[in-house]
């Protein structure tokens, strides 16, 4: 029977007072009968609007069928075909602004939780199915995967279900990129990264960790050894600072450090052989997820009082509407419109401040937004003892300094065409190394979108 609530099924979460003293995952996920009664507000449009909406084009309706009757196993497959990391997916991606951006039923009220739909059929069929992904018949190619992150991930996995020889290389000791070292285990539990990892090696798909490519082997002694194609799936690892005085002090991390000591060394745990500053007062500067992921990680490592500083209002915050709700629950302080100028730090080079100027908006500048102006005479200092900059990221330039013929734009980031070829022939880039930092599901839909085409490629050398 249709549904026709102009509200979603709400996501049953964790208590904020209790949660921001864990690593537990804050969502709990859709019981069926909350599943199912969502699935019911699905109108089922014969033109698909939120199929556009999905950088990897997952057949939503379908899927969703499948959940109205109760045929989970059935949404799996549908979703499968398109998505090589469901679970992944259905938690982290911003479906607000993608495919339930499209969906009519949010023209009068919220859109089809399709997000949380997509995470409860996952996570269903991670319960209740046994049976590994069969790997396909190889058809006597090789190709390589450089980085083991979403765009990596997607890539391979479509590539191994074409019947390639894949292997990825890794430069860490877990695959997974910002999947395990990135997104905090409270918003994605790294043994749901593990099973889609594990599902990909059923396929076939070979993962060599601890390989820095540009160091370890170079990409043209990866052709020398027979890869035909190789895609380039490095992510945007490398961090921006702000050049301001007072970055060098002990207590000031960038985003990235600070959450891989956190995600992928589980610093949090008391046996943990990577520490991590115990503070009293932090500041995050940067308002995007990954700021919001390493402020509510700062809360859940102690810290009484954790500010995020944003040199704009909280309407032009990029963070996620439910990241930055998150947050406030579980008591981060918001402080916009604001700005470090220095970071201060005693004869021991600990932090023990952060001077700022507060700040108001002009006229937009070139992203559209308004900008930032210094307010004269409002400097203030913030009382903190650790500061984590969370302003960007860049490709790490090793790739690039060691391969000849590879593009870069002014940013770092490779130059590639809409099917992922770069300059180089049989070289082909997607995700954050080609975008800069981006969503986990745009980085997925340019590793399939580049599978295509590398099949593509050698298939015509072939012929």
């Amino acid at each position: 029977m249709p549904n026709m609530s102009l509200k979603k099924n709400e996501m049953p979460v964790q208590d904020p007072n209790v949660r921001n003293k864990n690593f537990q995952e804050v969502a709990l996920g859709y019981t069926e009968e909350q599943a199912v009664d969502e699935a019911n507000r699905c109108l089922n449009c014969k033109n698909k609007p939120c199929v556009g909406g999905c950088p990897v084009a997952i057949d939503i309706p379908a899927f969703i069928e499948r959940v109205k009757e109760r045929d989970f196993e059935g949404a799996y497959d549908v979703i499968s075909k398109s998505s090589s990391l469901p679970a992944v997916c259905g938690r982290v991606c911003p479906q607000e602004t993608q495919c339930e951006s499209k969906c009519v039923r949010g023209i009068k009220g919220e859109p089809v939780a399709i997000g949380r739909l997509e995470r409860f059929v996952a996570d269903w069929h991670n319960a209740n199915s046994k049976e590994a992904p069969k790997a396909p018949a190889k058809n006597g190619h090789k190709c390589a995967v450089i980085g083991a992150g979403p765009s990596g991930l997607t890539c391979a996995g479509d590539l191994a279900k074409m019947g390639y020889d894949v292997t990825v290389f890794e430069a860490l000791h877990l695959a997974g990129g910002v999947l395990v070292y990135g997104i905090p285990e409270f918003r994605l539990p790294k043994t749901i990264v593990q099973r889609e990892v594990d599902n990909l090696k059923a396929l076939g798909v070979k993962i060599e960790t601890n390989v820095v490519i540009g160091r370890t082997i170079e990409v043209d002694e990866l052709f020398e050894q027979g890869f035909e194609a190789i895609f380039i799936g490095s992510g945007a690892g490398l961090p921006n600072f702000m050049n301001i005085p007072g970055e060098n002090l002990k207590g000031v991390y960038s985003a990235n450090e600070f959450l891989t000591r956190v995600n992928l060394m589980k610093a949090y745990k008391p046996d943990s052989d990577t520490p991590i500053k115990q503070s009293k007062n932090v500041a995050v500067v940067g308002g995007g997820n990954v700021a919001m992921d390493a402020a509510r990680s700062a809360k859940r490592l102690g810290a009484e009082n954790v500010y995020i500083v944003y040199r704009r209002s909280e309407n032009e915050l990029p963070a996620r509407k439910e990241e930055v709700e998150h947050a406030k629950e579980e008591g981060i302080i918001f402080k916009t419109l604001n700005n470090p100028v220095e970071i201060v730090g005693n004869v021991h080079k600990l932090v023990t401040g952060m001077k700022c100027i507060e700040m108001e908006l002009g006229e937009p500048d070139a992203s559209g937004r308004r900008r930032p102006i210094p307010k004269p005479d409002s400097e203030f200092m913030l009382d903190v003892d650790c500061v984590v900059m969370s302003i960007g990221t860049s490709p790490n330039p090793l790739i690039r300094n060691t391969t000849k013929g590879l593009e870069t734009n002014k940013h770092g980031c490779f130059i590639a065409d809409e099917n992922g070829l770069t300059s180089r022939e049989g070289v082909y880039a997607g995700g954050d190394a080609v975008t800069g930092a981006a969503t986990v599901i745009l980085a997925m839909g340019a590793g399939k979108t580049a599978a295509k085409a590398m099949d593509e490629y050698i298939r015509s050398k072939s012929n």
